[in-house]
């Protein structure tokens, strides 16, 4: 049988001291390496489009199409590890060790890779630095132009079993440029973490491309969580506050720009009395977020507050009174859902504070401009969403590598084209799909990108790419509710819908006050519609309009779900209510945009739309 073969850049990677690991704590280091697997090994090999050949208990294959990929994956792992290192003694360290070549490989029919191409990248692997990541020369030709990474020569090399000596290059993870490797730019649910305490504060706090020197004051997005107050003092539910408070550091660190003081810091300050605007010189942080858990009986009431620490107002606060079931469960919840929601009350308070500045920056604009978007209610008002995208275009005049600026501009325009119910431009779509493009190679690890993106393509009937797009989301950021909104809307083929309701409820339960809800409720309703569960679906199309989501779009599952229900004149009525809002509609037109099942067509059609 003829060989297949091909050119590829292979990455191999394993851990660095793992007999050792699991020798001082097997379960312990199996459960890490599980988590670092889901949350960020698999998320940057997929967002660098690689395919994982195999696997084994400490390493890893993988291919990509371009070493550029390649690295950009690698760095995204290094620099995530260093990350989650912070606070482990130097002996409990996951280190991994990566090796990245360009070569010849043998495909087998199973899909495995064999040949001189995967041996090469393996031995690299094996003399890389723990952290590190060795490059052979052809790798290095790929890369030296295309990632602003410092390179050291390490010369020619004799790696073990490989007939002729390599030369090999290492990258310098603490050197490269964080663009590239990170979402600490300005992506949305990115981390810039306590591992930049020990920059030049003039660099931490702005000096980037776009953005402002200060030097006096605290960084945006920069907040302590204080460890959660015990009320009762009842010391089995002593790690469950504590678990709260060390989950919800991490979560909050995966807002981009965001500066979160590491959780053995924040710890110092557990039952010591408290003064905010002290902590937040000590500290030098705009926000502290507070907190107290208590158990009464059968039930456990956690309350959360975030204090501004240089007026010590208070900005905004939560309850959460439910049953005791499983700690763990509820303890994700409670996290998931403070994390989704201070993600857009430190976007509104920093908005806040740049409304009063005179000369803003591109994060300025930036915030303001999602501050804008945050405020769904408000999205049918094409002059709103006009303002959002001024701001966003303004913000890449001054920082045309600004991500949250490219995703946010991408938002806009996209919203503002559904509302004027008009068709794509080509030139339009092309805009739109070249801003997120920039953003996802800018930040890999962005999931709010990912899931514009899933926005866009779900509207240009590319539905298979639209899945890809809101999973992709999903994995890099479990617990970002927009994300599995998104997959939910995008899952229209009739196996998928009992998935989509299930994602859809996983969204609201994640974020049960978020500003997207109403438009949540209509995805939920357009489903249900498409299961011929017409009075169900009604239901969620007035919930939409309830929560703010009354566009005409939202009016589509109601004008269908009565006509279909036998409820002609209600459906009149919101037959009436789409051509008001867009008196250009045709079920052909909405056709050209959307895979809908073809109930949806045939419920407007009974409601007395035209067909077009």
């Amino acid at each position: 049988m003829t060989e297949t073969r091909k050119l590829a850049a292979i990455l191999a990677a394993d851990v660095a001291g793992y007999s050792r690991l699991v020798g001082i704590d097997e379960e312990g280091t199996l459960k890490r390496l599980r988590d670092l697997r889901r949350e960020l090994i698999d998320p940057a090999i997929a967002a660098n489009r690689g395919r994982i050949v195999k696997t084994t208990g400490d390493g890893i294959l993988v291919e990509f199409a371009s070493v550029v990929d390649a690295a950009r994956c690698a760095l995204a792992v290094q620099r995530g590890m260093t990350i989650r290192n912070d606070g482990f003694v130097p002996e409990k360290r996951i280190e991994f060790r990566v090796g990245i070549h360009l070569g010849d490989v043998v495909v087998e029919e199973d899909g495995d890779l064999l040949g001189d191409g995967v041996n090469i990248a393996a031995r690299l692997e094996g003399i890389a630095e723990p952290g590190g990541i060795c490059l052979s020369n052809a790798a290095y030709e790929q890369v030296r132009d295309r990632i602003d990474a410092a390179f050291t020569d390490l010369g020619e090399r004799a790696l073990k079993n490989i007939a002729r000596a390599v030369h090999v290059f290492a990258i310098d993870v603490r050197l490269a440029d964080s663009s590239f490797v990170t979402p600490a730019k300005a992506g949305v649910h990115g981390s810039a973490s306590e591992t930049d305490a020990g920059m030049d504060p003039d660099l931490r706090r702005g000096g980037e491309k776009g953005q402002r020197v200060e030097k006096e004051g605290p960084p945006r997005l920069s907040i302590v969580v204080l460890p959660f107050a015990n009320i009762g003092g009842d010391p089995e539910q002593e790690y469950f506050v504590d678990g709260v408070t060390e989950s919800l550091t991490t979560d909050l660190s995966r807002i981009s720009g965001s500066f979160v003081i590491a959780r053995n810091t924040a710890f110092t300050y557990k039952g010591k009395p408290v003064d905010v605007k002290q902590i937040g010189r000590d500290l030098n942080v705009r926000y502290v977020l507070e907190g107290s858990v208590q158990r009464g009986g059968d039930r456990f009431r956690v309350n959360v507050q975030l204090i501004d620490t240089e007026t010590g107002a208070h900005l905004w606060a939560e309850r959460f009174d439910k049953p005791i079931a499983d700690l763990f469960d509820m303890q994700d919840e409670v996290v998931a859902r403070l994390a989704n929601t201070l993600g857009h009350e430190l976007v509104k308070a920093e908005a806040r504070r740049s409304q009063r500045l005179t000369n803003p920056d591109a994060v300025d604009l930036t915030m303001r401009g999602w501050a804008i978007l945050n405020q769904t209610t408000m999205l049918s008002d094409m002059n709103v969403v006009a303002e959002a995208f001024g701001l966003f275009e303004q913000a890449l005049d001054l920082d045309p590598d600004n991500v949250d600026a490219l995703v946010g501009a991408a938002a806009a325009e996209r919203f503002n084209h559904i509302n004027a119910g008009k068709q794509w431009a080509p030139e339009q779509i092309a805009r739109i799909e070249e801003r997120l493009g920039r953003a996802i190679r800018l930040d890999p690890t962005n999931a709010r990108a990912y899931t514009v993106r899933g926005m866009l393509y779900v509207v240009t009937k590319r539905t298979r790419e639209a899945l890809q797009a809101a999973r992709n989301a999903v994995n890099l950021n479990p617990n970002y509710a927009a994300a599995y909104a998104q997959l939910a809307q995008n899952q229209v083929a009739p196996e998928e819908w009992s998935q989509s309701i299930a994602n859809i409820d996983q969204a609201i339960k994640l974020s049960p006050r978020d500003p997207e809800l109403g438009r949540w409720h209509w995805i939920k309703g357009k489903t249900l519609l498409y299961m011929r569960e017409y009075p169900d679906a009604i239901r969620e199309g007035h919930a939409a309009i309830d929560n703010g989501w009354a566009i005409w779009s939202a009016y589509l599952v109601l004008a269908a779900g009565y006509a279909l229900n036998g409820q002609q004149k209600e459906a009149e009525d919101f037959a009436a209510r789409i051509l008001d809002a867009n008196p250009t509609f045709t079920i052909k037109y909405l056709r050209s945009r959307v895979e809908d099942p073809e109930v949806m067509f045939e419920g407007l059609r009974q409601a007395g739309l035209p067909e077009g």
